[in-house]
């Protein structure tokens, strides 16, 4: 197993020097799921939630999410993102299933940005609907896969959204 990167010689943490390292194209894709009440599912598909159309803003909460990653991550580098797309589906019962692919062209990996991404957007409709169902549950929030860098591609087996 490769020895972890994040620790200085007095091993403390540290954030990685990317310096060195080849700049090269680089795509991340998580997925997250919000299980709740058949009826709330429903509601928020047909745009009656109180609050506004939430998947748009949970949308819009995942980009933004995204773009601001190292703000919420102590030891991420700031990245310039090239793209970010959020899409939605479900399972027509009581699962809301939320996916981020994230894509950049530089020398680290951009696993950490389509995680918080599909985090925030899942929040955002916890928060939109919790005066609906406040036992909504969040999870599993999984890296589907990743390609680019130094480390290769990576693929968890599970089939993207759309």
């Amino acid at each position: 197993m490769e020895s972890l990167t994040h620790f200085n010689e007095q091993g403390r943490a540290r954030m990685v020097d990317i310096s060195e390292k080849e700049t090269t194209s680089r795509t991340a894709v998580a997925r997250t799921a919000v299980t709740m009440r058949p009826d709330t599912l429903q509601t928020i598909k047909a745009g009656k939630i109180g609050k506004g159309d939430v998947l748009a803003v949970a949308q819009v909460a995942g980009i933004m999410a995204a773009k601001q990653t190292s703000s919420w991550i102590p030891m991420c580098h700031p990245i310039a993102l090239t793209g970010v797309n959020i899409a939605f589906s479900d399972n027509d019962e009581n699962e809301l299933y939320i996916e981020a692919k994230v894509k950049t062209t530089g020398r680290t990996g951009v696993e950490m940005e389509a995680l918080t991404a599909v985090s925030a957007a899942a929040l955002t409709v916890y928060d939109m609907c919790k005066a609906l169902q406040k036992d909504m549950v969040i999870g599993p929030t999984q890296l589907v896969e990743k390609t680019g860098g130094k480390s290769g591609d990576y693929r968890s087996g599970g089939e993207p959204v759309g």
